[in-house]
């Protein structure tokens, strides 16, 4: 391991953030078991905030983003893991409150770490990243909630966007009709591109107007917008079918009815990716290697980036001005 490496550190003066790409040492990274030569990891939303002046992720600086990494172990204090094994971390505090994956190297607590499974790469770890372990999730949970193809279609919200993108695929694998729902029909190509049978706007689903009951439209739902569109949304699925919810970009509160539960047997399924099991966690990405494996994850790459670039591609994260996963490469 070199006296010093790359990683792009977020610093605050007053209110206002800076990032650069700086030199640091091993003894910068904070305490852990494992440490990782980091080879890939990805941008998601979380990320964007972290570097952002209002974004309540980081408590203190200096900081260190990225929530996902993959690379290999160059170290560790234990048995489980062994230099040159290849791992996945994502989730927990990792570029919260630790150090995260904007880092050629990273140190990490043990209990944290997936080994890579067979017939996933590194590289196709991190198009996957914690988008894709979200989307995967919500797909395992709607089905040990009873979702099965010949149900009906499904419908996935924020269809554009990296849990949205994915979601998309992964059902479209596995047999279902899927419905994309957005704010960009003008993107109808790509989504379809992905596995879209249908693109609708996401007017369709919420136009304004809270109905106690609606319409039963979809089987199910994976939905990463919350608030209203969440509570209008319910009101369509049919009898016991579920909707699998993991974001709030259309807000926190959902002024639903108690009604699609009570009388149709609806259910709310909460997916956190953050703190889901170990053992289920592997599991789901022993099932992004295998069953779940998509063929076109290249396809959802929007743009491939080194750390220097990552201080002009993070703000773009909330502006949400681009489509697919942007990859991080730290030097593969």
């Amino acid at each position: 391991m070199a006296n010093t490496f790359k990683a792009l550190v977020v610093e605050k003066e007053n209110e206002k953030l800076n990032l650069n790409v700086k030199e640091i040492e091993p003894s910068d990274l904070p305490e852990g078991d494992v440490l990782v030569d980091v080879k890939y990891s990805g941008i998601n939303y979380k990320d964007g905030l972290a570097a952002h002046p209002n974004g309540n992720i980081v408590k203190e600086y200096p900081f260190i983003p990225g929530i996902d990494l993959a690379g290999e172990v160059i170290d560790s204090k234990d048995e489980r893991y062994k230099a040159s094994d290849k791992v996945i971390v994502t989730s927990y505090e990792l570029g919260v409150s630790h150090f995260g994956g904007y880092s050629e190297y990273a140190r990490v607590p043990a209990e944290w770490v997936v080994p890579l499974p067979k017939g996933l790469s590194l590289k196709e770890s991190m198009i996957l990243g914690t988008a894709g372990f979200t989307a995967a999730l919500s797909v395992q949970r709607l089905e040990e909630n009873g979702l099965k193809p010949e149900n009906g279609p499904v419908l996935v919200t924020g269809a554009t966007g990296g849990v949205g993108s994915i979601a998309i695929s992964l059902l479209k694998k596995k047999g279902y009709q899927v419905a994309a729902s957005t704010g960009k029909t003008e993107e109808a190509a790509y989504l379809k591109q992905l596995g879209a049978d249908e693109v609708i706007n996401r007017k369709e689903v919420y136009n304004g107007e809270l109905k106690k009951m609606d319409k039963q439209k979809w089987a199910g739902a994976i939905d990463a917008a919350g608030g209203k569109p969440l509570a209008a949304l319910l009101a369509q699925i049919q009898y016991r079918g579920s909707v699998a919810v993991s974001g709030m970009a259309a807000g926190v509160n959902v002024p639903s009815s108690v009604f699609p539960f009570i009388l149709r047997g609806v259910s709310l399924l909460g997916i956190d990716s953050v703190y889901c099991p170990m053992a289920e966690r592997k599991h789901i990405w022993e099932r992004l290697a295998s069953d779940l494996k998509l063929d076109n994850l290249e396809d959802m790459v929007y743009k491939e980036a080194g750390l220097e670039e990552l201080t002009e591609l993070l703000p773009s994260v909330l502006e949400s001005n681009h489509l697919g996963r942007v990859l991080v490469n730290l030097g593969d």
